[in-house]
C-alpha cells in the first residue's frame, strides 16, 4: 500500500506541465499484440485485427489504481458506448503493476473496454509513451488510430481531464468523413 501511496504521490507532482507524443497525427501506429483484459477476462489483442473493425483508442497510463489513471478509466468506461457506436474500440495499456491490470479491467474500466500490461515496455516504447521522469512508468497518451494505421490524434498530458473528450472527438471527424 505504502508503494502504490508513493507512487500516486510521484505521479500528482508531475502532473503539472503537458508534454507532446512523439509520434505525430499522419505517421503509422506501429502495429502490436498484447494479453489483455476486460471484464476480468484475459485474451489476446491485436491492433491489427481491431483496426478491421474501425479505428482505435490506444491510451496508455502510469498505473492500474492510482488517482488520476482510476478518474481516466471511469470516463473512458462511461464513453466507451459512444466509443462502440462509432465503430471504435477502446483499450489501455500500462507498464505499472502489471498484475493488478486483470483486477483493474473489471473494478474501474467497469468491464467497458480492455486494459493490457507492458511490463517490458514494448509497445509503450513503439509509442513514445514512457514518462520521462520515472521511466519505469508508461506515460499518459493517448492516441486515435485510424483502420490504415494512420495517427489521427495524439495528447500527453498527466492530467486525465481532456484524454476522453479529444478522443471522441477525434473519432466523430474520422467517422464523418468516413460514413
Amino acid at each position: 500500500m505504502k508503494r502504490i501511496l508513493a507512487g500516486a504521490v510521484v505521479l500528482a507532482g508531475l502532473a503539472a506541465a503537458p508534454a507532446h507524443a512523439a509520434l505525430a497525427v499522419g505517421a503509422k501506429a506501429p502495429d502490436f499484440d498484447v494479453k489483455a483484459a476486460q471484464a476480468g477476462k484475459e485474451f489476446d489483442f491485436s491492433l491489427a485485427d481491431a483496426l478491421k473493425k474501425g479505428p482505435v483508442v490506444l491510451y496508455f497510463f502510469p498505473a492500474a489504481f492510482t488517482p488520476g489513471c482510476t478518474v481516466e478509466a471511469h470516463e473512458f468506461a462511461e464513453a466507451t458506448d459512444g466509443f462502440k457506436a462509432l465503430g471504435a474500440t477502446v483499450i489501455g495499456v500500462t507498464s505499472g503493476n502489471a498484475a493488478r491490470v486483470t483486477e483493474f479491467s473489471s473494478v474501474e474500466c467497469r468491464n467497458k473496454f480492455a486494459v493490457a500490461a507492458d511490463p517490458d515496455q514494448k509497445v509503450i516504447k513503439a509509442y513514445d509513451a514512457v514518462l520521462k521522469q520515472k521511466p519505469e512508468y508508461s506515460d499518459r497518451t493517448s492516441y486515435v488510430i485510424a483502420p490504415d494505421h494512420t495517427i489521427l490524434m495524439t495528447y500527453t498530458d498527466l492530467n486525465p481531464d481532456k484524454h476522453v473528450d479529444m478522443a471522441m472527438d477525434a473519432v466523430k471527424k474520422w467517422k464523418a468523413a468516413h460514413p
